[in-house]
């Protein structure tokens, strides 16, 4: 526990590497085209519980993944963002069904530590291209659903993405209280 707190409030936080191929705004929605980088994630599936409540589970299980609840009883150090792949149902409202990733850092990424968590999974992921519109405070799924139809809204129907999840987005520790950034993802 303590070298959760301490990882999430005093080290460097390591951000997805990522390049963007273009940016646009439409009907007052600033969004970007990224390349964003593979890699090994630690990831955690959670059923059956409405998104908010889901998501924090799985981030308290990842923080302690990452924290040295691991094989090695290593601190890794976080990255940015916490990524949740959201799934919309028919109405635009989310299913209960969340799967919560990381990011393994740098350093970590060729041999990364094997989680106690047996609900915390390692999983190798490809490269992907994503539109992404950026957003503060403390985001909700509320939030999140609402920024998800303006970016599908300016991308309009000439844009090829997955419509059965999307990302959502956290980069900053829940301690810090203002400047904070929240991002949606669609994967092109």
């Amino acid at each position: 526990m303590l070298g959760m707190i301490k990882n999430s409030l005093l080290s460097t936080v390591e951000t997805w590497p990522y390049q963007v191929l273009s940016k646009g705004e439409k009907e007052q929605v600033s969004y970007e085209e990224r390349a964003c980088e593979g890699g090994r994630f630690a990831v955690v599936e959670v059923l059956g519980k409405p998104f908010d409540e889901a998501s924090k589970e799985g981030v308290l299980k990842l923080l302690k993944y990452v924290g040295g609840t691991n094989d090695k009883g290593v601190g890794m150090g976080m990255t940015a963002p916490v990524s949740i792949s959201a799934f919309p149902a028919e109405d635009g409202s989310l299913q209960q069904k969340v799967k919560v990733s990381l990011r393994i850092p740098s350093q970590f990424q060729a041999n990364p530590p094997c989680p106690t968590d047996g609900s915390v999974k390692i999983e190798e992921r490809e490269g992907m291209t994503v539109y992404s519109t950026q957003f503060g405070g403390y985001a909700k799924e509320a939030d999140y659903v609402n920024y998800a139809a303006k970016l599908k809204s300016v991308l309009g129907s000439e844009a090829a993405y997955h419509k059965d999840f999307y990302f959502c987005n956290g980069y900053d520790p829940p301690m810090k209280p203002y400047g904070r950034r929240n991002e949606v993802w669609f994967v092109k």
